[in-house]
């Protein structure tokens, strides 16, 4: 795969949809970044992010908009994101829902990386754009944060604008400031240390319009599924904890069948994930820690429930291996959350 990594066929067109707002022709723009209609007819096809460059590039040049990215997010419906998109919809808050966009977020391309950050009583909801030209990221990074910010909107049914909004890049010759503030409906701060919706704890439970946690559960399961189908460039570990992650659901999985899906003894498993500097035990508990901390935080699950769900014969199992990764039990890790 390139090194730019991919976008899906409909985070494109929400760029393409910005173009024939601007007064271009789409069959036009396809041409100029060596695309076709049918390239972009199926919406579970990805394509090299290379052509979002060349659309960027080609927009920039062939428009007066220079806020062409932050302008697409409008496009932006609950497909764009492809599974995801539906999967944050039907998550029962806004913190829910924001905790969604880690873990699948490569189902609608890979740009960038987000991550999460609490501190001093703040939610950073931060994006780290791969692509390197410093015009092209900006258009990329103001169009996620952007998108971030309308799709919670909508899901919410609220105008909820975060505390500030903050770029890594300077403002833009020839922008206004009031544009931006007009969106997100907040300070927006640039040069600062990274990319990100800042917003506050209470704002995470806001409750969505549409919570279904019996097709969340659904959908979740269909990710994970595209998730290993899209991961075969990636370290082992990586696919191997994917494995195990879609695997899970049904229990705690046998090491045998987990090195079945990559058409390997138990053994030689072991061995490629020694080379690798890690072991099955070693990426089995970073996973089961990784979830635990997830639905303890994010869901009122009882603790058994959580073991249960980790393929934790019993709870007190579970309290153990728990205290063993953060030095305290589950229920003390969900109130000192809840007490800050």
């Amino acid at each position: 795969m390139d090194s730019l990594g991919f976008i899906s066929v409909p985070a494109l067109l929400t760029y393409l949809r910005q173009a024939e707002q601007l007064g271009l022709d789409s069959r036009v723009v396809l041409a100029a970044i060596g695309l076709s209609p049918a390239d972009v007819a199926d919406n579970g096809k990805r394509l090299s992010s290379i052509v979002l460059e060349r659309l960027l590039a080609y927009l920039l040049k062939n428009t007066t908009d220079r806020l062409v990215g932050l302008h697409a997010a409008r496009f932006v419906q609950p497909g764009t994101w492809s599974v995801l998109g539906y999967i944050t919809m039907n998550c029962a808050t806004l913190g829910e829902a924001m905790s969604r966009i880690v873990p699948y977020e490569k189902l609608v391309g890979d740009m960038g990386v987000s991550r999460i950050e609490s501190d001093g009583g703040q939610i950073r909801l931060i994006w780290n754009c791969r692509h390197r030209d410093s015009e092209l990221r900006r258009q990329m990074v103001e169009h996620v944060l952007a998108s971030w910010l309308l799709y919670a909107r909508w899901i919410a049914d609220t105008e909820l604008s975060p505390q500030e909004v903050w770029f890594e890049h300077a403002q833009p010759d020839g922008t206004e400031l009031a544009e931006y503030r007009q969106l997100f409906g907040c300070p927006v701060r640039f040069a600062q240390p990274c990319s990100a919706l800042v917003t506050l704890p209470e704002h995470l439970q806001i409750p969505l319009r549409q919570a279904d946690a019996n097709l969340l559960r659904t959908l979740e399961e269909h990710a994970l599924a595209l998730m290993a189908g899209i991961n075969d460039d990636e370290p082992l570990p990586v696919r191997v904890k994917n494995a195990l992650r879609l695997l899970l659901k049904d229990g705690l999985p046998r090491k045998e069948r987990v090195a079945e899906k990559f058409h390997m003894t138990e053994r030689t498993l072991q061995r490629h994930l020694q080379q690798a500097g890690t072991s099955y035990q070693e990426i089995l508990d970073e996973l089961r820690q990784e979830l635990a901390e997830h639905y303890l935080l994010r869901s009122d699950l009882p603790i058994q429930d959580i073991a249960s769900y980790l393929g934790f014969s019993e709870a007190r199992s579970f309290h153990r291996s728990f205290k063993g990764w953060t030095g305290m039990t589950p229920g003390e890790y969900r109130e000192r959350h809840k007490a800050g």
